[in-house]
């Protein structure tokens, strides 16, 4: 018989801690695919995941079964990758800013090396005409927004679910 997620968290706390590995294996791909739709690559979106996971072990005996697992988890794991992206846009501005510092007062020939914007492999992905335009719209989203969004369309989930995700 297979665990559902709420007997592997009481076995988890119980002291079983191998059971945490049913809910890694159970939701991992999903919460890996949220997580690259929301930060838009690979190496983000393991980060996020890893993340997500030991802030999950850490805070299970906060778990009081008032939603789904999934969708606590899948809470978790929004506010992971939000934290990321405002991380990421943080580090960005700090950039600039000592860049500006360091300049010689010329703006015009001061430059940035970011890495290449030329697509990757996983960006091969979104060739298609279509996933093209649902990148580009999903850019101009604000965080929230696009979670809200690869909540519904990409990972199916309800209202009620993204609501709770979102705490709105």
């Amino acid at each position: 018989m297979e665990l559902t997620d709420r007997a592997a968290v009481d076995e988890v706390l119980a002291g079983k801690h191998e059971s945490f590995r049913v809910l890694v294996d159970r939701h991992g791909r999903k919460v890996f695919g949220l997580a690259y739709r929301m930060t838009g690559n690979e190496h983000d979106a393991d980060e996020v995941v890893q993340e997500t996971f030991l802030r999950c072990y850490k805070r299970l005996d906060s778990f009081e079964s008032r939603s789904t697992f999934s969708t606590w988890l899948y809470r978790i794991a929004s506010n992971c990758a939000l934290d990321l992206l405002a991380k990421r846009k943080q580090d960005k501005a700090h950039i600039v800013e000592s860049d500006a510092r360091e300049d010689d007062g010329n703006p015009e020939e001061r430059t940035l090396d970011y890495a290449s914007p030329q697509p990757g492999p996983e960006r091969m992905l979104l060739s298609s005409e279509l996933r093209q335009r649902v990148a580009g719209a999903m850019k101009r989203l604000t965080d929230v927004e696009r979670t809200a969004f690869v909540l519904r369309h990409f990972e199916g989930r309800s209202i009620a679910e993204i609501g709770a995700v979102l705490k709105v």
